[in-house]
């Protein structure tokens, strides 16, 4: 397994993640000050979509193996 063909992986899916988590917070600021249900409706698929990002798996090689005992 070599890391540094995960690290442009993990890298990518971090800022991924991370941008629809910015996304989603900006979204919540906007049910709170302009658009009260609007905002938080068109938040939670977003805060769905980010934490799917963040527990995606997408390469089998970049994972850890642990040895059977």
């Amino acid at each position: 397994m070599k890391t540094t063909e995960c690290v442009p992986q993990k890298i990518s899916k971090f800022m991924l993640g991370l941008i629809l988590m910015g996304f989603a917070s900006a979204l919540i600021i906007i049910g709170v000050t302009l658009l009260p249900v609007f905002g938080f409706i068109l938040a939670l698929p977003v805060i769905v979509l980010a934490i799917y990002i963040f527990r995606l798996h997408l390469n089998d090689q970049c994972e850890i193996d642990f040895p059977a005992e």
